[in-house]
């Protein structure tokens, strides 16, 4: 990884009963009644008559089983565990899974061992087109409900699922909430922690031709109650360095929009300025980085602005945030300048 030499910061500051209680305080799936009475004539058995029975022809029995909350064990996959969607599969004993699992066990029933084949399980694929269920991110606070086969889209977005780590020094797969994403950047990747809505960072490398795609800094801001990421790094784009710098918000998408920020870089005389808006760390790093929204500094322009005999790189980065206030006459955004 290519590291930075020095860096120079300045910020102005602005038990089973347990386990039975918590189950308990889960939703239940929710059945439509075409689809409750499909599970319950799944669930009766049908008994012979004779040998002294109460029925003439044959009784029938109550439910095996009760059919709100077993029929989301009937719908999950006994290999992955996970939902089952269109088409589920099943053997000729009526044993199911999902097409995902179908492809990994080689056409042999994870449960019996028989041959697969072809055959859909379309009364299951039908129950679950009546089923409501809540969102998987219900214990994070989501209180919505939705048709079985609505979930996974709104759980792609929904507002309550975790954030990814928006560290970009390495692949990191930690998630979490945002105070826990803040102590984690503190704590495992030892990022530099700052308090204010001003920043002002010098950056100092002996060869700046040597650029290979490496990410240089991430520091963390604390202002209007909120968490903002500034990222420098270099990378090449296309043929030539290029060095960027951009700001991420420790939130969903549109929460950013309520802030915006400015970065400003120059010597000599000159200067290039960024505006714009914040992106959420919903947004993946690469993903912004690569569509340039951001302050981007041509290598030959960054020289310029680091002076002597150009063989050393010296950029200082000054910037700011504010929160932008909503007018509610013309429901434009005005800016807040204080924070």
């Amino acid at each position: 990884m290519d590291m930075i030499e020095s860096i120079e910061c300045v910020s102005s500051s602005d038990g089973m009963e347990d386990d039975d209680a918590m189950s308990s305080n889960l939703p239940r799936p929710f059945l439509k009644a075409s689809a409750a009475a499909a599970i319950a004539v799944a669930s009766i058995g049908v008994v012979p008559s004779g040998g002294g029975g109460a029925s003439g022809a044959g009784a029938i029995t109550g439910p095996l089983i009760p059919p709100a909350t077993s029929v989301h064990e009937l719908l999950e996959c006994p290999v992955c565990t996970n939902s089952m969607y269109p088409p589920i599969h099943q053997c000729q004993n009526g044993h199911t899974l999902c097409s995902t699992c179908k492809a990994r066990v080689h056409n042999r029933c994870p449960t019996c061992r028989q041959e697969l084949g072809d055959i859909r399980c379309l009364a299951l694929e039908k129950v679950a087109e009546s089923l409501e269920l809540p969102c998987r991110y219900y214990t994070l606070g989501c209180p919505e409900i939705f048709p079985y086969y609505s979930k996974l889209k709104h759980e792609s977005q929904c507002n309550f699922r975790p954030y990814s780590c928006p560290y970009a020094g390495s692949e990191c797969s930690s998630v979490g909430d945002i105070p826990f994403l803040v102590s984690h950047l503190r704590d495992d990747h030892k990022v530099d922690m700052h308090s204010g809505s001003t920043f002002n960072h010098r950056y100092v490398k002996s060869n700046p031709r040597e650029v290979e795609n490496a990410t240089w800094m991430l520091t963390v801001f604390h202002c209007f109650g909120q968490y903002f990421c500034l990222h420098f790094e270099a990378f090449q784009l296309g043929m030539a360095p290029v060095y960027m710098a951009f700001l991420r918000f420790m939130g969903d998408e549109n929460d950013a929009r309520n802030y915006s920020y400015s970065l400003e870089v120059g010597a000599n005389g000159r200067k290039m300025i960024w505006e714009g808006t914040p992106r959420s760390i919903r947004d993946s790093h690469r993903k912004v980085r690569d569509s340039h929204d951001g302050l981007i500094i041509q290598r030959n322009m960054a020289l310029f602005f680091s002076g002597g005999e150009r063989k050393e790189l010296k950029l200082r980065v000054t910037g700011r945030i504010w929160k932008e206030q909503q007018n509610p006459d013309s429901g434009a955004c005005i800016p807040n300048l204080f924070s």
